[in-house]
Formats: C-alpha cells, sequence, structure tokens
C-alpha cells in the first residue's frame, strides 16, 4: 500500500493511504494523451482556476489547468491533462472523476457510445479509491448517476439525475465556489426546451453572476452565464460576459466563438463576425497541429454562426464564399451533431434568405459520404429547402415527395421518443403544407396552419447547436400574409418575430413592405432605417436593401 502527502480542501495537509488502480485498468480507460495543442497567444492562457482536491501537491497545477479547459469545453485538451496527472499519481480519484467529465458534454450532444464506455470506466475506478476528502466522493457520486443505466435510461433523465446530486454537493459545501459553478452547468443541462420561463437557466445565471465579482477571470461562470442567458428575453444580461469571455480565455477556440450566441441574440452582426472569424482561424490551427484528419467540428459550429451574420448584414458576397468553401470540407473530426447540423443549415440558409427558390429545390446533400442516417434531423433541413424552393416554383409534385420524406422523419424520431427533434420536424411539415395549400388555392385551410406552426415555434426554443432557425416559422407567416394581401397581419407576424429574432435583415424588411402597403409610412421609415442600420455591407446586392435606400430618398 502506498502512502502519499494530499492537499485537501480544509487548508492543511494529512498523510492519507491510496489504493491506486492497476495499470490494466487505467489502460482499458483509453485515455487521450500527448502535449497540448494551443492556438492563441503565447502561454496557457485559459482564466483562473483554483479546484483543491486530495491529489498529489505536485499535480494541483496540473488540475487546474484541466479543470480551466474543461470549463471552455476543450474536452479533448483537458483529458490530456488529467491522464497526466493519472501518470504521476494514479491514486488521484479526482483526475478519474475529471475524464469522466471530459465525456460528458452537458450543453452539447449526448455521449457517443464510446465515449459512455470511457466515461463509465473512469468513474469506477474514480469510486473504488481510498484516500479522498470528505467532499470528493459527492462529486464522484454525482458523475457516476450520469452513466449509470446509460442503455435503459434517457439521456435527459441521467442529467436531471446528475444535476439533482449537484445540488445536494453545493449545499452541503457552500464554501467550494466549483461546486457552484458546475450546479449551475447541471441546471442549464437538464433545463426543458418546453419551459419559457426559463426556471433552470435563471437559477443558474443567479448563482454565477453572485460568484463574479470575487471570480472575474474564471472561465466557467462567464462562459455559462452566456450558456444560461442564451434566450431572447434573457440575452441582454450576458453581454457583459460575451465581452469579457474571449480575453479571460484567449488560447480556447470555443471562447472565441461563444460570445456570439450573444451577439446573434441581440442582432450586433459586426461583433459577431470578429469572434467567428478568429474563432474559425483558431479551429484551423488546432486541427493542423494536432494532425486531424480533416478540419476540427469546431471550426464547422463557428462557420453557421459567421455565414448567419454575414446574411443578416446583407453581405451575400462573403456569406456565399463561406459556403462555398464548406463545399470544399469532406473530412471533419470528430464527426457529431454540430457538424451535421453545420453542413446542412449553411446552404438553407444562404438559399432561404435569399430566396433563390429555383437553386432551393435543386439543392443536394454535401458531403455525399456523410453518415447522414445518424442524424435525421439535420437532414430534414435539405428536404426542408427543397420544398420550399420547389412549392414556391410552382412544382407541386416535387414540394410534396420532400413533405413526405419530412412526414417519415417526423414519424421516425416520434417512436424514438426523440420529443425536441421530432417536434422540430413537426414544425417544418406543418409549414410546408400549409405551404402547399395556399399554393394550391385554399388560402383558407393554409393561413390556419401557418399560425400554427408559427405558435409551435413560440413555444420551443432553439438548439445551442444554431444561430437560429434557417427561416423563422413566423416570418414565413408573415410572407404569406403579404401574398394573402393582409399586410396589417403580416406587420404583426413581423413585428414578433423581431422580438424574438433581432435585427433579422428579412422581417426588417417585410416589416417596413407591410406597414407601407397598410399605409403607416412613418413606420416603414423606421424599419427602413433600421434595416440600413443593421445591414450596413459595403456594396450590398441584395435587392432589399436598394429597396430600402430608394424609400428612405423619396421620404421627407
Amino acid at each position: 500500500m502506498a502512502t502519499c502527502i494530499y492537499i485537501v480542501s480544509d487548508a492543511h495537509v494529512l498523510q492519507r493511504k491510496y489504493n491506486p488502480p492497476s495499470t490494466e485498468a487505467i489502460k482499458a480507460i483509453n485515455l487521450k494523451r500527448g502535449q497540448l495543442v494551443l492556438c492563441g497567444p503565447p502561454g496557457q492562457q485559459f482564466g483562473e482556476v483554483k479546484f483543491e482536491t486530495s491529489c498529489s501537491g505536485s499535480t494541483q497545477k496540473e488540475v487546474n489547468l484541466a479543470i480551466s479547459l474543461l470549463h471552455s469545453f476543450e474536452y479533448e485538451e483537458a483529458e490530456k491533462v488529467f491522464a497526466s496527472v493519472i501518470d504521476k499519481a494514479p491514486g488521484c480519484a479526482m483526475a478519474y472523476w475529471g475524464v469522466a467529465m471530459c465525456n460528458y458534454h452537458p450543453l452539447w450532444s449526448p455521449p457517443l457510445p464510446a465515449e459512455m464506455e470511457k466515461g463509465a470506466k473512469a468513474i469506477a475506478i474514480a469510486q473504488s479509491l481510498t484516500g479522498k476528502t470528505a467532499r470528493e466522493p459527492a462529486y464522484i457520486e454525482a458523475m457516476a448517476l450520469f452513466y449509470k443505466n446509460s442503455h435503459t435510461t434517457a439521456h435527459r433523465t441521467r442529467a436531471i439525475h446528475f444535476e439533482k446530486a449537484m445540488e445536494k454537493l453545493y449545499a452541503s459545501y457552500p464554501e467550494d465556489k466549483e461546486a457552484a459553478i458546475f450546479y449551475a452547468l447541471s441546471l442549464a443541462a437538464s433545463a426543458s426546451p418546453a419551459d419559457t420561463g426559463y426556471a433552470n437557466q435563471r437559477k443558474a445565471g443567479k448563482i454565477l453572476t453572485s460568484l463574479y465579482p470575487s471570480e472575474p477571470n474564471h472561465p466557467g461562470i462567464v462562459h455559462y452565464l452566456i450558456h444560461s442567458y442564451d434566450y431572447p428575453a434573457l440575452a441582454s444580461m450576458a453581454l457583459p460576459a460575451a465581452k469579457q469571455y474571449a480575453a479571460i480565455a484567449p488560447s480556447s477556440a470555443h471562447a472565441q466563438h461563444m460570445p456570439s450566441h450573444i451577439f446573434t441574440r441581440l442582432g450586433l452582426w459586426e461583433q459577431c463576425i470578429q469572434s467567428n472569424l478568429v474563432a474559425t482561424d483558431a479551429a484551423k490551427c488546432y486541427a493542423e497541429n494536432n494532425n486531424l484528419p480533416g478540419h476540427w467540428d469546431e471550426e464547422l459550429h463557428s462557420l453557421d454562426y459567421l455565414v448567419y451574420a454575414y446574411l443578416q448584414q446583407g453581405d451575400n458576397n462573403k456569406a456565399k464564399a463561406q459556403w462555398d468553401y464548406l463545399k470544399t470540407i469532406t473530412a471533419v473530426s470528430p464527426v457529431n451533431f454540430k457538424v451535421a447540423y453545420a453542413f446542412a443549415a449553411i446552404p438553407a440558409r444562404y438559399l432561404l434568405e435569399n430566396k433563390q427558390w429555383q437553386q432551393a429545390a435543386n439543392l443536394s446533400l454535401h458531403p455525399q459520404q456523410f453518415p447522414w442516417e445518424q442524424y435525421p434531423w439535420q437532414k430534414t433541413l435539405f428536404h426542408y429547402t427543397r420544398l420550399l424552393g420547389a412549392v414556391h416554383m410552382g412544382d407541386i409534385a416535387c414540394a410534396t415527395k420532400e413533405l413526405q420524406q419530412l412526414t417519415i422523419i417526423h414519424n421516425s424520431l416520434t417512436i424514438q421518443q426523440d420529443g425536441y427533434k421530432a417536434n422540430q420536424v413537426d414544425i417544418q411539415v406543418t409549414t410546408g403544407r400549409a405551404w402547399l395549400l395556399l399554393k394550391t388555392g385554399k388560402e383558407n385551410e393554409a393561413l390556419p396552419l401557418m399560425m400554427h406552426a408559427a405558435a409551435m415555434e413560440d413555444k420551443t426554443e432553439k438548439h445551442p447547436v444554431t444561430p437560429g432557425e434557417v427561416i423563422p416559422a413566423r416570418e414565413l407567416l408573415g410572407d404569406m400574409l403579404l401574398e394573402m394581401k393582409e399586410p396589417a397581419l403580416a406587420l404583426e407576424a413581423y413585428e414578433k418575430n423581431l422580438q424574438k429574432n433581432l435585427n433579422r435583415l428579412n422581417s426588417l424588411y417585410g416589416a417596413a413592405v407591410a406597414s407601407e402597403r397598410s399605409y403607416q409610412p412613418a413606420k416603414a421609415k423606421n424599419y427602413y432605417h433600421q434595416l440600413l442600420s443593421s445591414a450596413n455591407a459595403l456594396n450590398s446586392s441584395r435587392p432589399e436593401i436598394a429597396a430600402s435606400k430608394l424609400f428612405v430618398r423619396k421620404m421627407p
């Protein structure tokens, strides 16, 4: 039995005995190892974290680094550091807990089977080790609840189990700031997408806001504030954190991108663009220096936000350049949820925002070799784009075929009990049916259906992976009402959408046109001015911007 000196949270040194696991047990985890790959300013700048553990004093600095990486979702790099701690101090229980946390990804997609297996093995070792401080088993058991019965218990149910256990830890150790921060993260991760009151998010934000004055350089506090307030009604409260996060952790590519979530929510397009230009450069650097087989997934995630912001600025040239660049990408590592979404959403956004219906109707899957069958929700964006393109071109037969494909995927997701994604596809199905009815002369049936689709979307928050719907249902409702020569009602639809999606170019233009057609010239001028202020790209080719300039020049 080996003996080691440990640093404990009571701030004094004790002699503790540990029982390190076998070499075979550690090897079976298949830990990521290697040098840290950094793409930013010189040095390891990930913010300031102090996470006291029972591990050897010589590894404490590495533990703090690993936790800071974990707080910026630099999961692979964090696991490398935890692996280094394990190599030096194999009896360090919290290093195995850290590995399990690295494979959870609370605010991303559920772990892959290999990640679940790795996390379960790591947490089992953490549970078996002796020599832990009084509070460490609470961390470990909370994480163990997430990995328990993963084959029979739904992901969200296990996330809630983790959250409830973290709540007890937070209550039992009120002086432990990391417990408070990880509890806030668990609240955001287990929040219900259907809760429009944002109970979990508000609770998390309150905890994090109270911690910030004493920990202004902590990466987790500002990062999780952004996630907790990444909603239209709350986004303004995260703006200070969004402005600070990139500077707190400049060596993290994710920290460069994450502020753009709030910039997008608030319609701050230039800030969003600058954030994602830095993030995509950092992601390219990471892929090159880490010898990844292709591009890094974080690059594609940032590209989606970048294209969205360019489109809202009216900068078709730069948006199209990013889409053309995406077409050159065939290999991405790792292949996951957000990669599939970016591949599908970027072309859909460009075509639908610009109302290029013919091209939308003929959009093809890219990359062809991508495992789209594993990502049915993302694949629906191609079918949805083709449906809207075909129906606006008057090709009812093709639009009907695409609607059938959407319906098949919706039914499949329903059977799988994937409620959120099934609901998202149901909105697409309902919207598609409404436009098919409109284009076949059944206006009285089309409008109630389109209003229902908009109401469904109003009640459902966007997934964190996306800057926004490829085209909001309520904006499409406004478009339908304009076609039906109901400008006053169309104005209501556009204005309601702008409350949720600030400074959206097409909704601003729709509101301006609807105001003009409903004989409200002052309101029309206001919306045209707002559009020109927000969509301020130089030499824009968007006809909406040219029409706005013409109206403003004519109005006294």
